[in-house]
Formats: structure tokens, sequence, C-alpha cells
């Protein structure tokens, strides 16, 4: 059984601005208190390709393991190890990113997709987000019965972390409006 959702949100800021907030969403200690289930972050791989101009970045997450405190017991690890796959196409104004776990693929395979393009109501304006994210827990031993409640709770805890994560987002891009010449912040 794998549990899926898809969510979208418009920030009313410019694509660029977005997507410098982003790059940003980790590194800022206020943002580290909002986001704490986030407890390291570091990049593996940057590359720029001068024929495409598109940049593609690999990055390594640490996370707080999703789902109860007994299951975490259970597989004897509270830490997840995450790698983000990012491609900015600054020339058509498109900034995707994909996570997937890479330990305790054993027992659980999450993947979250996130896209940012300009709003086709207003391009140069707002920023729409398309977020879909898919999370299967692999029946195992006695807890094959439970997979499906499992999945839901990872979910609800994914949709709550989501929601921080958009405020960190608009907190950062409020705080970029305000700089002077604020422009991408790689």
């Amino acid at each position: 059984m794998v549990k899926a959702y898809t969510q979208e949100h418009v920030y009313k800021h410019p694509w660029e601005r977005v997507t410098s907030a982003s790059w940003r969403k980790y590194s800022d200690p206020e943002n580290k208190r909002t986001l704490n289930h986030v407890l390291a972050v570091d990049t593996l791989n940057q590359k720029l390709d001068p024929q495409t101009g598109k940049l593609y970045t690999t990055r390594a997450l640490i996370i707080h393991a999703p789902g109860p405190w007994f299951i975490r017991k259970i597989v004897g690890q509270d830490i997840c190890n995450c790698v983000e796959s990012t491609v900015v196409d600054g020339r058509n104004k498109s900034m995707q990113l994909t996570t997937r776990n890479i330990s305790l693929e054993k027992f659980i395979e999450v993947e979250e997709r996130i896209r940012y393009e300009p709003h086709p109501d207003n391009p140069s304006g707002w920023t729409v987000c398309k977020q879909q994210t898919s999370i299967r827990i692999k029946p195992f031993s006695a807890l094959a019965s439970m997979a499906e409640k499992l999945e839901q709770k990872c979910a609800e805890r994914f949709m709550k972390n989501s929601v921080k994560g958009r405020e960190v987002m608009e907190r950062i891009c409020k705080y970029l409006e305000s700089e002077p010449a604020s422009g991408v912040s790689l």
C-alpha cells in the first residue's frame, strides 16, 4: 500500500525570490527551530551545465525519523538519511527538488517532489509550488497489518512539516524582499 498526496501553494513573491529562499531554508538558525526534524544538510555535488544553463545539486539530509516511537525502537534507528537532487533551470524559471530516503528503505520508502514555477496568472510576481509525496511502509513480520495506519501517520507528519516549510519559505521571502537589490544567491 502506498500513501500519496499532492499539495499546491502560491507564494506571492517572484520565482527568483522563492528559489533563493529554498536554498536558505535549512541554514538560518531561526528556521532550525521551526524545522527541528532536519538535523543536518550537506552539499555533496553542484554542477552548472554551460550549454543548458541548468544547475544540478545533490545534498545529503539527516532527519529525525518519522513515525511513532515504538516503530523507531523496532527498527533500531531514530534518524533517517536522505538525498535531495535539485535541478534549477534559470532560463525557463523552473526549480525541481526530489528527495528520497536512503536509510530505513527496508522498512519505508519516501519520495518527495517539489516544483517551483512562475504562477500563470502573475508570472512576474507569484510562484506556484507543487509538492507530491509518496510514502510506502513495507510490511514486515507481525506489523504487516499496521502498515496502512503507519503510512497515514507518516503522511500526517509530512503534511505538518510541509506547513512548517512553507512558513519558513514565506519568512525568508519577506526578508529577501526587504534586502536591497536581492537576487538569486546560491
